[in-house]
């Protein structure tokens, strides 16, 4: 078990944009795939890229469209891939106002399912969202049009 918070990203015209950050983190999940990539030379461009299509959400909003479904029928995983890449930022898509950013890699395998460190964020999503469901029902969590209100650190 970990403890994690929700980080405030930006706040957008249309969206707002959260991370998740582990305690034992300096930066954010997002922040980690950043800074992955940022120096890569064959994905930076990529990186940018997705970083561009971020600020368009922020501005226009988190419409279905520009995503990928992943994880399970019953969960808000998505992806944000570039077209004709294989760089993923995994998230949750919670509304078309509020986004959850992950982390993320490059997707070698068919599936995410079978890369281990792929695999791990999709379940950090996963997980996390069902602490917020959770903190909905008890009242330790208010998600409003653009806004999740919560002073908890989550255990995930």
């Amino acid at each position: 078990m970990s403890e994690v918070e929700l980080i405030l990203l930006e706040e957008g015209n249309q969206c707002t944009l959260y991370s998740i950050q582990f305690n034992s983190e300096d930066t954010s999940e997002y922040e980690r795939f950043y800074n992955k990539f940022i120096e890569d030379a064959k994905l930076n461009r990529d990186l940018l890229r997705i970083v561009q299509i971020l600020g368009k959400i922020a501005d226009e909003g988190a419409l279905e469209r520009r995503f990928r479904p992943e994880g399970k029928m019953n969960d808000s995983v998505v992806a944000l891939p570039v077209l004709s890449s294989k760089l993923r930022l995994y998230c949750l898509r919670l509304s078309n106002s509020i986004l959850v950013l992950g982390n993320g890699g490059v997707k070698n395998s068919r599936t995410y399912e079978e890369d281990d460190s792929l695999r791990g964020y999709v379940l950090n999503l996963q997980k996390f969202e069902e602490l917020l469901k959770e903190g909905q029902k008890n009242g330790s969590v208010i998600i409003r049009e653009r806004v999740i209100e919560t002073d908890n650190t989550f255990e995930l």
